[in-house]
């Protein structure tokens, strides 16, 4: 029997930075799906005329959402958000690469595991690409972990033969072992996906890189995720350590990693060149703001992205980001625009559409997810503003004002968290959810 859910919709079945009518809305709205395939999206009382049988799941006083795409989250680095005072290569060399290499244990993996993975739910997130750990047996616990969790996971094991700390540094013969047997293992079971993983391109040796290229075009439908174009420093070494690259992102290009199953991390101090050549080759972007801040390593030039037709999502990048809300990390991206001399004005339907149909669209899943278009996957995210909290009051204040979807839209990216999150649905199963009046 189909299930009808009825409360405000709000969805972005077209791109608002392409279309002005790429927003749709209903104040009394209704999304019907059956299995995990969405049936019809509208106005409730069209919809309901339409499937007078389905179940009702009446969530008035609720806004439903896209579930919410993470293109860049760090599994092992739960314990490291906070750490502060520290720019990028201190804060991995003092914080993180420490609090990486403590997960040696199968049981501090799976625990470690379980938290993070409830956390993405908890947040709304139904689909993430995640680095994983430099460590076979946590990536290992990690896998299989997500396999049960219900959400859509795209990750990978870790790579590095140089500049990190000696536990969770590799070789080039075991980085291609190990990889091949997680890709055999997990690649395609249930919901989850494969990316090889180099950390970045400093950490890696050219055979290791070369190693990487093998494995990534070894199947077409592998992914490939790391860092670049972070920190001024960052890219200093980088161009240090392969003195015959023209820039960073040849560091990647010249090893067959560049490519539109390539998701890059950051690129915040990037050329013209490298963007051209980016956009060239379909390679996305993910963009972690409220991380690019806590580290002090820049503001993300949107508008360069855009006129290189750089495809790129949201990232939340725990450990350095600020928590797993996307709706935070929306509000993040919105404030570095408008702080930027060539900032690009976003509207609460951009942040909309960036904190999921974006998202799918860098991961190679627009087809399935990110809307609630017909014969989409039935990903949603339930949004009900807590009893007594300033989001209800400013919400009810708002819509009495103006009646506005969109305007309530934005007081969301703006107030709501993971506090307001009531459920979480992946291809039509509830994975997370509490009752709140």
């Amino acid at each position: 029997m189909p299930t009808l859910i009825r409360a405000m919709v709000m969805h972005t079945p077209a791109n608002p930075f392409q279309s002005d009518d790429a927003f749709e809305a209903f104040a009394d709205g209704a999304v019907v799906f059956e299995g995990n395939v969405i049936l019809a999206c509208g106005a409730y009382d069209n919809v309901r005329r339409a499937y007078p049988q389905a179940e009702l799941l009446d969530e008035r006083g609720a806004y439903l959402l896209p579930g919410f795409v993470d293109t860049h989250v760090h599994f092992p680095q739960l314990t490291v958000i906070g750490a502060m005072g520290l720019q990028l290569l201190e804060w991995l060399k003092q914080r993180t690469l420490p609090a990486e290499a403590a997960l040696s244990s199968v049981p501090a993996a799976e625990a470690a595991a379980e938290v993070f993975l409830e956390r993405l739910a908890a947040n709304g997130t139904t689909t993430a690409m995640v680095f994983g750990s430099h460590l076979f047996d946590a990536q290992d616990a990690f896998f299989r972990k997500a396999s049960s969790s219900g959400l859509r996971i795209t990750s990978g094991l870790v790579l590095g033969d140089r500049n990190l700390i000696a536990e969770l540094e590799t070789s080039v013969e075991r980085a291609r072992e190990e990889s091949e047997a997680l890709i055999s293992l997990y690649h395609g079971l249930g919901q989850l996906r494969y990316a090889v993983t180099p950390r970045f391109s400093i950490a890696c040796s050219v055979p290791l890189l070369n190693a990487c290229g093998e494995l990534l075009n070894s199947s077409s439908d592998l992914y490939f995720q790391t860092h670049i174009n972070e920190n001024t420093e960052e890219v200093a070494l980088a161009q240090r350590l392969f003195p015959e690259s023209r820039d960073y992102f040849g560091t990647y290009e010249a090893h067959g990693l560049a490519s539109k199953r390539s998701v890059f991390a950051h690129n915040l101090h990037v050329s013209d060149s490298e963007l051209t050549r980016m956009g060239a080759c379909g390679c996305s972007v993910a963009h972690c703001p409220s991380s690019n801040a806590f580290l002090g390593s820049g503001g993300f030039s949107m508008t360069r992205h855009l006129q290189h037709d750089v495809r790129f999502g949201l990232g939340c990048d725990v450990g350095a980001g600020a928590g797993f809300s996307l709706l935070n990390e929306s509000l993040r991206a919105y404030e570095t625009q408008m702080l930027r001399e060539d900032g690009y004005r976003l509207s609460p339907k951009h942040l909309l559409y960036l904190s999921g149909a974006a998202g799918a669209k860098v991961m190679g899943l627009a087809d399935r997810i990110g809307d609630f278009s017909p014969g989409k996957e039935a990903d949603f995210v339930l949004i009900r503003p807590p009893h007594d909290s300033t989001l209800r009051a400013v919400l009810n204040g708002v819509l009495e004002r103006t009646n506005c979807c969109e305007a309530a839209l934005g007081v969301l990216f703006t107030l709501a968290r993971e506090e307001s999150v009531a459920a979480t649905y992946v291809s039509g199963r509830r994975i997370y959810g509490h009752n709140q009046n």
